[in-house]
């Protein structure tokens, strides 16, 4: 059977490639000649624990991850983590650091500041968070344990184009919505996680990529986090202390050995370069009718955002857009508008489609 699919421009859970849908599918009745289907997967197996172990070794080399660094796969989204962090690295008498450059980076110190002291180290929020804080704009307090950032922020349509650098400190990176879309110094990073229904998988899995020496608390303070909070028993179990999100591990061992086959992490960028420049040329070749929301320093690649004229041009945009086989586009509810998120697996062909509707719908309405 032959199954028609519309250029998905959803933000997550996005689009997945199509041969990782297909071997996957494959794969339900039974995971190669096990006998036993992928989603009846014990992961005390045989055949799961060569999923975790090559998940991991492709991760470590996709990335290039140095030695001293643990790959942990957890349950739940990046939320999780906003608690976790603090809660491990936040050891007492120190302050969490955060760069605010959108929503989920204003949520992460939140739940920070349910469990310590914080302090926000710069924030564009002032300028409707249309871009990312230079490094000189960062002022970290005296008793930082780290400073978090977002690497790409959804809603609003940045991503950071420069590593960020904090006088030595640890950083903590939230990469969920850009992780694997481009080569990332990982050595510059304490800790990075990034929740996967982006670009590494579907929802109910977050890696997590941590330094050793970023365990700090001593240990009657880490004896007191509760245990599926606590880092060290994800890293003492390597993941496996109880049932992990068993499925959603599989899928990214089945992405991850798809980036290797498309090239790696280079040639992917360069990929999401190519898709995102033709978005970003449509809309400023026509300024008059479309506004881009974030500053040209700091577009993301991941998500493209921008208005029309009116509200009501905006919601015919996207339906038009739907009834010509193009979905997802409409903004983030908290800020409308229109969205196109155009991840890893989203092909060139659906950005070269709304490039086109573009024109043409600004063409008839502008």
């Amino acid at each position: 059977m032959t199954t028609h699919r519309i250029f998905n421009f959803s933000a997550g859970p996005a689009v997945l490639p199509e041969e990782v849908l297909v071997e996957a599918r494959d794969n339900l009745l039974s995971l190669g000649s096990s006998g036993i289907g992928i989603l009846e997967c014990s992961h005390r197996s045989k055949e799961f624990e060569a999923i975790i172990g090559e998940a991991e070794a492709n991760l470590r080399e996709l990335l290039a991850i140095p030695s001293g660094y643990r790959v942990l796969f957890l349950s739940g989204g990046a939320t999780t983590q906003f608690s976790m962090v603090p809660m491990n690295l936040l050891a007492p008498g120190t302050v969490g650091n955060y760069v605010l450059t959108g929503e989920w980076s204003k949520k992460a110190q939140v739940e920070a500041q349910r469990v310590g002291e914080t302090h926000v180290a710069a924030s564009t929020e002032s300028e409707q968070f249309r871009r990312i804080p230079t490094n000189d704009e960062l002022r970290c307090c005296d008793r930082a344990a780290y400073v978090h950032t977002t690497s790409n922020n959804t809603i609003w349509g940045t991503e950071w184009q420069h590593e960020p650098e904090a006088g030595g400190l640890p950083i903590v990176c939230d990469m969920s919505s850009d992780f694997l879309s481009r080569p990332v110094d990982v050595a510059r990073y304490g800790l990075i996680y990034a929740g996967a229904q982006k670009n590494a998988g579907p929802a109910g899995v977050t890696v997590v990529i941590l330094r050793d020496d970023m365990l700090r608390l001593d240990k009657a303070a880490q004896a007191k986090l509760p245990i599926m909070m606590n880092y060290r028993t994800y890293v003492d179990h390597k993941s496996l202390y109880n049932t992990p999100p068993v499925f959603p591990i599989y899928i990214v061992h089945l992405v991850l050995r798809w980036l290797k086959r498309f090239g790696g992490l280079a040639q992917m960028a360069a990929h999401n370069q190519a898709k995102a420049q033709l978005v970003y040329d449509a809309i400023d070749s026509m300024t008059g009718f479309y506004r881009g929301h974030a500053a040209p320093d700091s577009r993301s690649l991941m998500n493209i955002t921008f208005r029309l004229p009116s509200e009501a041009l905006e919601e015919q945009f996207a339906k038009e857009a739907k009834a010509a086989g193009m979905d997802g586009l409409k903004g983030h509810r908290s800020v409308g508008g229109i969205r196109a998120s155009v991840y890893n697996a989203f092909p060139m062909a659906g950005a070269q489609a709304l490039a086109s509707f573009m024109r043409d719908f600004a063409a008839r309405h502008g």
